[in-house]
């Protein structure tokens, strides 16, 4: 194993932060960390909330509650998800009823927007766009509120993500811009590091592609190591190459967007098969069919834009964005291949059940 000087030299070799290369080991059990933390089952949790007054226990509990569901949304349903999401949400915000202090009353509002993202996203994930905005904007409102910079950052995120979505690039970027103005000294800031690269990917721009690129490397290489990995709103070293990943398959350096798909499923997959990340996975499998049918492979190609469809737990629009990427290969190369027709078939029900996602 190389040493702690040598190993970020390496990482930057391969385009990557040190931390993808050279992972430290897993630290945490949530399980264990809720009862020693606080104690309590879900029901005590619940109980002291309808208490007039509400004690630090109770919050330290909601805080790691709130970890809880982030750290389970990539493997979830949506639909438990959405409603455990909601329900926590409408308890805490509830305690606004409550006699708190000064400084409970800021961490309430903060437990609220780390909820309200959390519900966001899996709104969004669903494909309900109008609800998904609303609950992002009520999140922004709860950050600003609470003078709770990373929560800001993370709604500015989604701003970000809605954008490239549907295809607003230059919305992408102007988000970007704001949450990194907002958040700059948080984790947030690689994410929209990335999420500026991923819209000049789009828009044809590889130079200013790496500029965004290198800045979220430099952001992430001088953060701790994430004492959660598994919490959606924690940046961790995986997942920089999942979003170089993306633009890399945008600008055509295949051989390159291909080794780091075949790095995302690696990490996203445990020893026995199951998935850690199956939404990060199935974005990768579109990449490893965009890059095998560029070589000529339809079979290879097909396989997996098949496979990257059949996820029980997507996040619709961001599927549908890179699904037709693979399917605009699809058209140019093998439009007259049945198999070819029959996946774009597919994708074509999907884009009409879930409208609005990606202009045609």
């Amino acid at each position: 194993m190389p040493n702690d000087f040598y190993q970020p030299i390496i990482a930057a070799v391969f385009g990557t932060v040190t931390h993808a290369l050279f992972p430290a080991p897993a630290r945490r059990d949530g399980d264990r960390e809720i009862l020693a933390a606080s104690g309590m089952e879900t029901l005590e949790i619940v109980s002291r909330l309808n208490r007039s007054d509400v004690d630090n226990a109770t919050l330290d509990a909601l805080r790691i509650t709130a970890d809880r569901l982030a750290s389970e949304y990539p493997f979830m349903p949506s639909e438990q998800l959405l409603i455990e999401g909601r329900q926590w949400l409408r308890r805490v915000v509830e305690l606004h009823t409550k006699s708190l202090t000064l400084a409970q009353h800021r961490e309430v509002l903060a437990l609220s927007g780390w909820l309200a993202l959390l519900v966001g996203c899996v709104e969004y994930d669903t494909g309900d766009r109008h609800a998904a905005e609303s609950t992002r904007q009520a999140a922004l409102s709860l950050a600003t509120e609470a003078d709770h910079a990373e929560v800001a950052g993370w709604a500015h995120e989604m701003r970000a993500w809605f954008a490239l979505t549907t295809g607003d690039y230059r919305g992408v970027i102007a988000a970007a811009r704001a949450g990194a103005e907002t958040a700059a000294h948080h984790g947030v800031a690689v994410q929209l590091a990335a999420q500026e690269a991923k819209a000049w990917a789009r828009l044809g721009d590889r130079r200013q592609v790496e500029v965004a690129l290198d800045k979220g490397r430099r952001i992430l290489e001088g953060m701790p190591y994430p004492e959660n990995l598994d919490n959606h709103f924690v940046v961790d070293p995986a997942k920089f190459d999942f979003y170089a990943m993306d633009c890399y398959r945008l600008v055509g350096e295949d051989k390159l967007a291909r080794t780091l798909a075949e790095e995302v499923l690696r990490a996203g997959t445990d020893f026995d098969g199951v998935e850690r990340s199956p939404m990060r996975n199935a974005e990768a499998r579109v990449t490893l069919g965009v890059t095998a049918a560029r070589e000529g492979d339809l079979e290879q190609a097909l396989l997996m834009g098949e496979r990257a469809l059949e996820g029980d737990r997507q996040s619709v629009p961001s599927l549908i964005m890179t699904s037709r990427e693979l399917a605009a290969e699809m058209r140019s190369r093998y439009g007259s291949e049945p198999g070819a027709q029959d996946y774009l078939a597919r994708l074509h029900s999907l884009g009409e059940q879930k409208p609005g996602f990606m202009p045609r």
